[in-house]
C-alpha cells in the first residue's frame, strides 16, 4: 500500500511538540487591530496546544 500524503495546508499550520502534542497559532491577529486591546494582542501572539478532541484529525492530516 502507498504512503498516506500529509496534508500541504495541514504542515504550514500545525507543529508536533517533542511530547507529541500538536502547536497551533491563534486565530484573529491579522488585522482589524486597532480595535483590540494590548493585552489580547499580546495574547494572541503565543501559540497553545490543540484540544485533545482534534488532535486525532489533525494528526491524520499530518499523516503520522
Amino acid at each position: 500500500m502507498p504512503k498516506m500524503k500529509a496534508s500541504g495546508s495541514a504542515k504550514k499550520r500545525f507543529e508536533i511538540t517533542g511530547s507529541g502534542k500538536v502547536k497551533r497559532k491563534r486565530a484573529y491577529h491579522r488585522h482589524i487591530l486597532t480595535k483590540k486591546s494590548p493585552k489580547r494582542k499580546r495574547l494572541l501572539r503565543s501559540t497553545t496546544l490543540i484540544s485533545a478532541v482534534d488532535e486525532p484529525r489533525v494528526k491524520r492530516l499530518l499523516a503520522l
